[in-house]
């Protein structure tokens, strides 16, 4: 099957079918096209999310089956419930957004690259500005030790990625998210692709099917009014 080429120019042209995706490798739609909020955002809103290397075209997936969290399903280990209760971290929302994005760009030791370009920083940054995204840091001592940034709409949060500098560090930045979102009135947690890092803390694979149907129910739906506004 041949992917879709899409127009930089046109940040409103729509996004292929998700039954087109490949299946090797699991989930490409389509490729091309630009970072721009208003196609990152009809992205996001139709289970869509960009990814891909330095050198390459900009690469957009939708993978089958989809890893979600769902709030109040959070899972928290005994090792991880003693952390939290030593309180040894400080947690923030929107303090670090920046500062975030760089530490998660950074080379992780099984690789030498990173899939966060200066392109992609832009375009989240951009996101950032416009309260279109998030960030989750967690302190050890006054210094960034982990954290976590993504998109929120709607009721759902879309999670991009995580760092931690500090055991149990992007764990509890996590943890404290999917609570604050519960009482937020958020209703999903995109995780994207299965880690083990993710299926510990509670987050499950659904069909892509279902997926997207939670998004066309939950995507326009309002959150708490008092969300992100700590």
């Amino acid at each position: 099957m041949q992917l879709t080429v899409l127009d930089p120019f046109r940040s409103n042209q729509p996004f292929p079918p998700l039954y087109k995706a490949l299946e090797e490798p699991n989930g490409l739609l389509a490729l091309g096209g630009c970072l721009s909020t208003e196609r990152l955002l009809n992205a996001y809103r139709n289970g869509i999310f960009p990814w891909y290397n330095p050198g390459e075209p900009i690469l957009w997936w939708s993978p089958d089956p989809r890893l979600v969290l769902f709030p109040d399903r959070v899972n928290i280990s005994r090792s991880l419930a003693k952390t939290l209760r030593k309180g040894l971290f400080t947690v923030t929302f929107d303090r670090a957004f920046d500062q975030v994005m760089a530490c998660c760009a950074e080379p992780r030791q099984a690789s030498s690259g990173t899939w966060i370009t200066d392109e992609m920083m832009q375009a989240y940054q951009d996101l950032h500005h416009q309260g279109l995204a998030h960030s989750v840091e967690t302190w050890f001592d006054g210094e960034l030790a982990g954290g976590l940034y993504g998109v929120a709409i709607g009721q759902v949060f879309f999670g991009e990625s995580m760092f931690h500098k500090r055991t149990d560090a992007s764990k509890v930045a996590f943890v404290t998210l999917a609570r604050q979102l519960k009482q937020w009135g958020y209703r999903l947690v995109d995780c994207q692709v299965q880690t083990q890092h993710l299926l510990s803390l509670g987050a499950e694979e659904i069909p892509r099917s279902e997926f997207s149907a939670q998004l066309k129910r939950y995507c326009p739906a309002k959150p708490s009014t008092d969300a992100w506004q700590n």
